[in-house]
């Protein structure tokens, strides 16, 4: 029987096969050309076309803070990166094991059940984004003691103590690798009068982005658009005023701990002192934010092992014990 697990993703879609791994790691984008309404590309060709296509081309991504924003082309992607994973086995259909937000409505829930039936899937399984980070950092959630899981995606970041197998309480904030890119676009907009792309503020986040600022700063030239005079221009940028252009998100990231353990049971907030916050999604590989999170919370902070693939990796040991863990499922036939 076939079976995929797919981490649909705000910005990146990742899906894994039981007994191969992550067969697709691509961008959660889609090109759609106006006049016919027809799927150009999807995935990393489609990225390519951000912020470069003529007006005769639409560059979506279809997710909006974890939540579809438009059932047609979510369901075209899903179906994109279901054959793609599937190559061979095309003619049978897979169960498919969809991470959807902890926070996420019936409705949306009935929107991604059914966006993926319509792609050509058997039967669908929903489970929720934490549960899943948590099984894929190999945190053992069905013992009776408390796991706190931080997942920062691309649009959400989402807590939850997970104990008993169950999420005991949780939070989630609009806040994920999108807004941090944002957020750089706009501080070197204000503070240097010049424009760049969400593609430039991704890789300046990436190759010098910190969340606490460093005694020894690194430096990265950027090339971008004088708002001034309109004209191409070159500026050095240092890592401490990408600390800075972060800091109100990261402060919003921190504040969902606080408020999460303040309704925690104090037997839970016993354990997670002792076993600390496991954090996991893309927003874990920028520098230092384990250590951000210690210091204001007091609790300790460590990364998940291949954080950006934690829940990708847990869509794998679900689909392969379904009755273990079937009471975090919602399924779908």
């Amino acid at each position: 029987m076939a079976k995929i697990g797919i981490d649909l993703g705000t910005t990146n879609t990742v899906v894994f096969l039981p007994k191969k791994g992550i067969v697709v790691n691509e961008p959660s984008v889609v090109a759609i050309s106006v006049l016919d309404n027809k799927l150009l590309a999807v995935g990393s060709l489609a990225k390519e076309m951000i912020g470069r296509a003529p007006d005769s081309i639409i560059v979506c991504r279809p997710l909006v803070d974890g939540a579809i924003a438009d059932y047609r082309i979510t369901g075209a992607m899903i179906r994109y990166f279901i054959k793609k994973a599937s190559g061979f086995m095309s003619f049978v259909k897979p169960e498919v094991l969809i991470s959807v937000p902890a926070g996420i409505t019936s409705t949306e829930k009935r929107a991604v059940i059914e966006s993926t039936l319509n792609a050509g899937a058997k039967a669908v399984y929903l489970v929720k984004e934490p549960v899943l980070a948590a099984i894929g950092a190999k945190i053992p959630i069905n013992s009776p003691t408390g796991n706190m899981i931080l997942n920062i995606g691309g649009g959400t970041t989402e807590l939850a103590v997970i104990s008993l197998g169950g999420i005991v309480s949780w939070d989630s904030v609009r806040i994920g690798g999108n807004k941090l890119d944002q957020a750089i676009v706009d501080y070197i907009k204000k503070k240097h009068g010049l424009a760049i792309g969400e593609r430039t503020a991704e890789q300046i986040k990436i190759s010098i982005g910190s969340a606490i600022k460093q005694p020894e700063e690194e430096k990265i030239n950027i090339k971008g658009r004088d708002l001034a005079t309109g004209y191409p221009r070159t500026i050095e940028i240092g890592s401490n005023e990408i600390t800075e252009a972060l800091s109100e998100q990261l402060r919003e990231i921190v504040q969902i701990v606080k408020n999460v353990l303040e309704v925690t049971p104090p037997e839970l907030c016993a354990d997670i002192m002792d076993r600390g916050i496991t954090i996991s999604g893309g927003g874990a590989l920028l520098k230092n934010i384990a250590t951000l999170i210690t210091r204001i919370t007091g609790v300790p902070a460590n990364i998940a092992d291949d954080p950006l693939f934690c829940v990708a990796r847990g869509t794998g040991i679900v689909l392969e014990n379904l009755e273990v863990y079937k009471k975090n499922v919602v399924a779908k036939r």
